[in-house]
């Protein structure tokens, strides 16, 4: 059956654009995830997944079935306590939402706000950990809402000195840039595969560290999914606690595969730091639009946009709509952000994704239509 639905190639911040290969392996055979086909496929991923996020040796990788926010979630059910503070840092929509999961999961979570756009403060982080002494404290590497990166080695290590485990999303720049869990040596680091992996949605991936193994022996009522000691064993046989999704498994081998061993980690790294810049240049050459997050702290994988006086929220998803017709998906901002801006008087945001298996070539011919879009 052909396909009833348009070819949009994605500039949003995931999904992302799969290569026609990666499509290509979902039609491989079918396998049983007890039998020895399932190590076929499930030791060179876990493998090549260690390697890609150059994880120290004692750490464990697991893949549940679902997405980063099931990693996350895990993350919080196995490692904080009852009676223990959690601390959710947030400097944006995805760090909310950290601290979403907290709180109905029962935590006793504590939100430490920074203004949309600006990374971590390192000295109200040392004031927050002193003022609420948490157990356990969460962050975001790359806040997809802003387009903020952050310091994370910088913060966990002032996590550790106050005695606290880190816990990190890193799903929007896994596989586009380094995860630093060697630098940070943060209890779980948490992501998925649908953006800078370059691959369709439905796994979440997490990084384990010794000592979330050890504190999650005295957390009870960590569920069964949601709990890493039910799912280590099964992982360190290279295998899912569950029944995974084989179709995208196939196209998991295959791309783990092509990022390590065709197109190579430091080049892979290197072409999203290009991309970045290329945009970034784009964004100088429009007259009225500047970029929204301070030089220092912009994502490898995304940008965001502030636009001119002129243009609304509202403007920017007609824009959406006159850039489908050329063929492309539009990012208009993150529709939260966008809202809190326009209510404060403050111009919006359009994001550029920039993550996974786009390249140059694909990026300047979407940059070229969207100046021949944009409002003046």
């Amino acid at each position: 059956m052909q396909s009833p639905f348009p070819e949009l190639q994605l500039f949003i911040t995931g999904p992302t654009y799969v290569r026609p290969e990666v499509r290509q392996a979902g039609m491989w055979p079918e396998f049983g995830h007890r039998d020895s086909e399932n190590r076929k496929r499930f030791e060179p991923i876990m493998k090549n997944l260690m390697n890609l996020a150059q994880a120290p040796e004692d750490y464990q990788v697991i893949i549940f079935n679902g997405s980063g926010t099931t990693a996350m979630e895990a993350s919080l059910r196995s490692l904080v306590a009852d009676g223990e503070t959690v601390l959710n840092l947030s400097v944006g929509a995805f760090g909310d939402l950290y601290h979403k999961l907290a709180v109905v999961n029962g935590k006793q979570a504590v939100q430490f706000k920074f203004e949309p756009g600006t990374c971590i403060d390192l000295n109200r982080l040392q004031n927050a950990l002193s003022e609420h002494k948490p157990a356990v404290v969460t962050l975001t590497h790359n806040e997809t809402s802003t387009g903020v990166v952050n310091d994370i080695e910088a913060a966990c290590k002032l996590i550790h000195d106050a005695g606290a485990l880190a816990l990190i999303d890193g799903i929007s720049i896994f596989g586009g840039s380094p995860s630093d869990i060697s630098k940070t040596r943060c209890a779980m680091y948490s992501t998925s595969t649908q953006k800078s992996l370059g691959l369709p949605a439905g796994f979440g991936i997490a990084f384990v560290s010794p000592e979330a193994m050890a504190k999650a022996e005295k957390v009870t009522n960590r569920g069964l999914i949601s709990d890493i000691l039910s799912q280590i064993p099964r992982a360190s046989k290279f295998q899912t606690l569950t029944t995974p999704n084989c179709t995208l498994a196939n196209q998991m081998y295959a791309q783990l595969e092509y990022i390590v061993n065709q197109e190579g980690i430091e080049k892979r790294f290197s072409r999203h730091l290009e991309m970045r810049d290329e945009v970034h240049s784009f964004v100088d050459g429009l007259s009225g639009y500047e970029l929204f997050v301070p030089e220092g702290s912009r994502s490898p994988t995304l940008t965001t946009v502030r636009v001119p006086e002129s243009i609304t929220a509202a403007k920017l998803k007609e824009i959406k709509e006159k850039i489908r017709e050329r063929g492309y998906l539009f990012d208009p901002g993150y529709g939260k952000l966008n809202d809190a801006l326009e209510q404060i008087g403050a111009r919006p945001v359009f994001r550029i994704g920039h993550m996974g298996d786009i390249n140059m070539d694909m990026l300047s011919n979407y940059l070229k239509i969207l100046k021949e879009i944009l409002p003046a």
